[in-house]
């Protein structure tokens, strides 16, 4: 076994925020080093590389802890690193977040703030919380793949608005509004599908759904609280799905989706806690998924909790 490296390695994705983060990144090296970080530092080049990097870092050069420079995306690309490594157990392994992102979906749980030298203070604290990890199977041409994250999963429409949104990113559109946007626009064109959702091997919908969340965490969306009641460490995926709703509908409920009050509010909505899901779309393969900003192909999908699976530094106030 690779002797341990106890230095950080900052992960730097210098295009996260349309291209903040790579324009932030010497002000923030700065910062780290005023604080005594003991770390190295690299700067992602292509889409997945991140992915490499970590999983290099960790099997050949021994690093067991990592900074996340960038939004959800690059947090998911470290995640998947980590657990698609099988040198050391995942519980060896610390991961901190300074955000950069568009959304900043997975901090928001955790009210990490977005002011860099509050977060690096907090991230030199070191207040350690374990994490549960989501594990996705899904399939491209016929064959199985498999995705982890730390956040959230969605299908339907989140998964349209997710690819919108990137579209959005490649035009250098800047700013949480292009969530909104990519909502309404995804909505007036969105095709209804056929779905059966069982969790823990139990039939709970076979409906035509309009969206479907399930995460360990609240927010995704750039802020809509979708899985409200969410715990990150209590073993359980919570699922939110919407059914066929109308556009006046959906359009005057808009606002509550950020504070979680849509599901109170609107019949169409169905929220459940499992350990699996499993999704089959009719026609077979008619949805995609996204992961954290990342669009995949295609159902049915599989996903499974694995409590308990990474460390993760938060602030020492974090409650659930």
């Amino acid at each position: 076994m690779t002797e341990k490296n106890n230095k950080w390695l900052v992960v730097v994705n210098p295009k996260a925020s349309v291209g903040k983060a790579g324009e932030d990144w010497p002000t923030i090296k700065q910062l780290l080093i005023n604080e005594g970080f003991e770390f190295d530092d690299v700067l992602t080049e292509y889409p997945q590389h991140a992915i490499e990097i970590v999983r290099n870092a960790i099997t050949e050069k021994g690093y067991r802890k990592f900074v996340s420079v960038g939004g959800d995306g690059t947090n998911n690309e470290i995640i998947n690193g980590i657990f698609t490594q099988d040198s050391v157990p995942t519980t060896d392994i610390t991961m901190a977040c300074i955000p950069i992102g568009t959304g900043n979906d997975w901090c928001r749980t955790f009210d990490i703030p977005l002011e860099y030298e509050q977060i690096i203070k907090i991230i030199k604290a070191g207040n350690i919380f374990v994490h549960d990890i989501g594990k996705l199977t899904y399939f491209n041409d016929g064959d199985p793949k498999v995705r982890y994250f730390l956040n959230a999963a969605g299908s339907g429409l989140d998964e349209n608005i997710c690819r919108s949104t990137n579209i959005m990113k490649q035009q250098g559109k800047k700013g949480t509004v292009r969530y909104l946007l990519s909502t309404v626009k995804c909505l007036l064109k969105y095709h209804y599908v056929h779905v059966k959702i069982a969790i823990d091997d139990q039939m709970v919908i076979e409906d035509d759904v309009l969206s479907l969340s399930i995460g360990n965490c609240k927010y995704v969306g750039g802020g809509m609280k979708m899985m409200r009641d969410a715990i990150p460490n209590d073993g359980l995926l919570d699922i939110t799905a919407v059914r066929k709703l109308s556009i006046l509908k959906f359009a005057m409920n808009v606002k509550n989706l950020y504070d979680g009050t849509f599901i109170d509010k609107l019949n169409e909505v169905s929220t459940f806690r499992g350990k699996k899901v499993r999704v089959v779309s009719d026609p077979p393969h008619s949805l995609n998924v996204e992961t954290e900003g990342e669009t995949l192909t295609n159902s049915p999908f599989d996903f499974e909790i694995m409590r308990l699976a990474i460390n993760v530094v938060v602030p020492e106030n974090v409650k659930f």
